[in-house]
């Protein structure tokens, strides 16, 4: 943690907080966040209050939070988790690449290991590879999440730290689409050893669309018959207000730590992992 800390504060980034209790949130189709009292939820990430934050004028800021997700337990889940987001304005997501590779190789190096080749690979090439067709040209999310596990992921452990970068159109979530080519959008997710350990973006910043696609994912989880979350009207007026160009990133703290310190779950580095309690 705090070689976290002296990265970015050596970067020019300052340290913010944001409430984990909230009352409206960016939905996600496939993310089931925690109830509590009064009608709020438990964060599954500060993204929203963040980006308000960059609404405001703030330019590079960085969060050590707790982030909550129902139902998730594994090797490499829990239902709370350490989370560490980041962003910057003026930045495209091939900038937080390399910002993300510096904070990766310093985590090793301040425990003495030595840090894995990183390489960048689009979605489209590795898909190709190993699964046979190319995600962006012919979009079928059941097909592309079901591969990804069984023959990309695991693909990817010998080549050690990989930016798997430009996702489909179709799972662009927050991000923006790529100018030059719309069947992509210029997201990443970094691998070590085959771990997804971050989540990057260059940020969407049209809150028309933004809105579209919160509905969109509301209305996939009825499809789905998960419970539709109240959309975070704030931060829908922070990007009418004026966000500017920008980008971020989420990075799982618990995972790089067992994944640099060779530990096969992240439960080996939580002192009271869901299995303790």
């Amino acid at each position: 943690m705090q070689t976290i800390r002296s990265f970015f504060d050596e970067s020019g980034y300052v340290e913010i907080e944001t409430p984990c209790l909230v009352p409206a949130t960016v939905p996600e189709a496939h993310v089931d966040l925690v109830g509590a009292d009064g009608g709020l939820l438990l964060q599954a990430s500060p993204e929203p209050q963040m980006k308000r934050l960059l609404a405001d004028g703030w330019n590079r800021i960085y969060q050590i939070t707790r982030a909550f997700r129902a139902g998730e337990h594994g090797p490499w889940h829990n239902p709370e988790f350490t989370l560490l987001e980041w962003y910057r304005t003026g930045a495209v997501y091939d900038d937080l690449m390399g910002e993300a590779e510096g904070l990766v190789r310093r985590l090793y190096a301040a425990v003495g290991r030595e840090p894995p080749p990183f390489a960048r690979l689009a979605v489209d090439e590795a898909f190709s590879r190993w699964a046979g067709w190319k995600p962006s040209r012919t979009w079928d999310e059941e097909r592309f999440f079901g591969d990804l596990v069984r023959a990309v992921e695991p693909a990817m452990i010998p080549l050690g730290a990989v930016f798997l970068h430009d996702y489909p159109a179709g799972a662009s979530s927050l991000a923006r689409i790529r100018p030059d080519d719309p069947s992509v959008c210029e997201r990443f997710e970094l691998y070590v050893q085959g771990i997804e350990i971050a989540n990057g973006f260059t940020e969407l910043t049209d809150a028309a669309e933004q809105r579209s696609r919160l509905e969109e994912a509301n209305a996939e989880r009825a499809r789905r018959g998960r419970p539709a979350y109240p959309i975070d009207e704030k931060f829908l007026l922070a990007l009418e207000a004026g966000l500017p160009p920008c980008a971020g990133i989420a990075l799982g703290v618990d995972r790089v730590v067992a994944v640099i310190l060779g530990f096969d779950s992240i439960a080996d580095v939580m002192s009271f992992p869901r299995s303790r309690l």
